[in-house]
């Protein structure tokens, strides 16, 4: 596992798997390795009777910065590793698997997968400081978690759009709007009140609680197979010069 995230069963109630994200000096941006781990503890979790729900916790301030552009730009400086499909990709399909409620506490930097994360979310609360972004476009990539087609979906085209392809960001506000978050609270009681609402589904009669939740979700291929296409064309444009000028204009931002 690795030390960058925490994945346990609630000590208060083990009925409860906590992910939590403990990278803050980067803003718990996600490594190939912390994708690997954490597929690893939703398949776990999918085996394990005594789970009932699965919650996604960040840090004070960070829920995630999305993936580390250092590994991006690692892959899209060497070809041979430009021909292997980033781990993330792993990860969305494990997280589309998952047969039990994922929640989601987020309080404040929520970006990229920080967001499209929530489409794969049953109920998700936001601290009213919490900001939404996906600059998937601006660093020369398309959108990432079937985003493209949940988007679209959940919150109607031109919210999609404002999201995932002009590159907009959204207040908490916006995003519950949206439909992409459940509720917004204050940045104190954002993980007592997730935890509580992951406690009461975790009560709830199992068998009833999956079967709803598979009705409401639909058929999964649909997502898979975009996770999928996503996956080939987010691979392709790592490869472009495009990409490379953007995650160089990025790193000059950063350092200037």
């Amino acid at each position: 596992m690795s030390a960058e995230f925490i994945a346990e069963k609630l000590a208060a109630d083990p009925r409860i798997l906590v992910i939590r994200l403990t990278r803050p000096e980067k803003k718990n941006a996600l490594t190939a390795a912390m994708y690997h781990g954490m597929s690893a503890a939703l398949d776990a979790a999918n085996n394990d009777p005594e789970i009932r729900v699965a919650v996604f916790l960040g840090a004070e301030g960070a829920f995630s910065a999305g993936n580390d552009l250092a590994e991006f730009i690692q892959i899209a400086s060497n070809p041979a590793a430009a021909d292997e499909t980033p781990a993330a990709f792993a990860f969305l399909k494990a997280l589309v698997g998952f047969e039990k409620p994922l929640l989601a506490g987020i309080d404040g930097l929520a970006v990229g997968i920080g967001t499209t994360l929530n489409f794969h979310c049953d109920l998700s609360i936001a601290s009213s400081r919490s900001v939404f972004a996906t600059p998937f476009v601006d660093l020369g990539l398309v959108p990432e978690a079937a985003s493209s087609l949940l988007g679209p979906l959940t919150m109607g085209y031109q919210r999609a759009f404002a999201l995932l392809a002009a590159g907009e960001t959204f207040s908490a506000h916006d995003a519950q709007q949206a439909g992409l978050i459940w509720k917004v609270t204050a940045p104190e009681d954002v993980e007592r009140e997730i935890l509580a609402a992951a406690a009461k589904l975790a009560a709830k009669p199992p068998a009833a609680l999956a079967l709803t939740r598979r009705l409401l979700r639909g058929d999964k291929a649909a997502v898979l197979g975009r996770i999928e296409e996503e996956g080939q064309h987010f691979v392709a444009c790592l490869k472009t010069e495009e990409a490379r000028n953007a995650f160089s204009a990025f790193q000059n931002r950063r350092n200037s």
